[in-house]
């Protein structure tokens, strides 16, 4: 295996200028991340210079059989830390042949509420806070879990160290440093309160740049623990019981809210969204109403409230920004499994777009 190891580790640039390209992007489930590669003449950092590319939609549940092609729009640039060098991973969005995005692009829609002037004039940035689950390859079942069994009670894990606390952490260290390499605006990772459960932040990020940089991380997560024969979930409670479930915590901040009086336009924002609760719930991932049960620091999924520093509350201020009179606030509705172009882009959409 060393000569596999050292064939995958080979320099390009000693030989050639050409590079690889991993073309990445969003099968039909809007949770399964497929990718394929491409070679082409020479390095590439601007989007805009990379060639589209198609690939057979009726295979990820995106269109017919007898009309399958779907064409890939490249939107993001990103390092590539699995062969490095000047080979790059490619995030894109998806569209018919006659240029329409597809049903399932969500970044098409997003990208339009960001480029709306009074959304570009305010902005906006977002923190995401991505919880997931590791677990063990044949049983489905949280690493470092007995198989069948139950570890001790939640307490002794959040942000813990130690064999009998911590299960994953290879992973977790590799995925940061990766992407790191890969210009991923990725600033911390933390073992969350179930055991097996671990989160990592991107941001503070820049309008749609935000959903790009959590899909690359996403994809590149998946590679690790391809790599690492571990099987990655996004599911938003995936053990039932007395056990925390896994969320995208959405920080947010407008021009506006960062400035002084910032803390008034902080609130007239969270008005707003609760004014539209029921719609952000519905788009906030697939299964959250097991998760947001009124207990394991959620509010209860059909109930909007907001407080400073309250865990419990759908929409927290922290108190430096309460302190401060300005700064930012977290949605803690959105799952683990949400799509960030769909979260980002609403939030903006209601606080600066909405005219109740």
């Amino acid at each position: 295996m060393s000569l596999v190891s050292d064939l995958i580790n080979l320099d390009l640039s000693d030989s050639t200028k050409k590079i690889i390209a991993e073309y990445i992007w969003i099968g039909g489930s809007g949770m399964d991340i497929r990718s394929k590669a491409r070679t082409l003449p020479g390095p590439v950092s601007d989007p805009s210079k990379l060639p589209k590319w198609n690939y057979d939609g009726s295979s990820t549940n995106q269109a017919p059989g007898e009309d399958s092609e779907v064409i890939l729009y490249p939107q993001a640039i990103f390092k590539d830390p699995f062969r490095r060098g000047n080979n790059i991973l490619v995030i894109c969005d998806t569209y018919t042949p006659a240029g329409e995005p597809i049903p399932t692009n969500k970044r098409a829609a997003a990208a339009k509420i960001f480029s709306h002037p009074d959304v570009v004039a305010e902005v906006t940035w977002y923190g995401i806070e991505q919880e997931y689950t590791l677990l063990q390859k044949d049983v489905k079942w949280p690493l470092g879990w007995p198989v069948g069994g139950f570890p001790g009670p939640q307490g002794p894990y959040y942000c813990a160290a130690g064999a009998d606390k911590a299960f994953g952490r290879d992973i977790v260290d590799a995925h940061y440093k990766a992407c790191l390499y890969a210009g991923i605006n990725i600033s911390g990772i933390n073992g969350e309160v179930m055991p097996g459960q671990w989160e990592f932040q991107v941001g503070p990020s820049v309008g749609i740049s935000a959903g790009d940089e959590v899909w690359a991380a996403r994809y590149i997560l998946e590679r690790i623990t391809e790599i690492a024969g571990v099987v990655l979930s996004f599911d938003p409670k995936p053990i039932q019981g007395d056990w925390n479930g896994a969320g995208a915590h959405t920080n947010y901040s407008t021009k506006s809210m960062r400035e002084d009086g910032g803390y008034e336009v902080i609130k007239k924002a969270i008005n707003k969204l609760g004014l539209r609760h029921k719609e952000h719930i519905a788009a906030y991932g697939e299964g959250n109403e097991r998760r947001l049960t009124g207990r394991h620091e959620t509010a209860d999924i059909n109930t909007f409230k907001w407080g400073v520093a309250n865990r419990g509350a759908s929409i927290r201020v922290g108190r430096d920004t309460e302190q401060a009179g300005k700064g930012y606030f977290e949605d803690r509705r959105p799952a683990s499994n949400m799509d960030p172009y769909v979260v980002t882009s609403m939030i903006a959409e209601t606080t600066l777009l909405l005219k109740p």
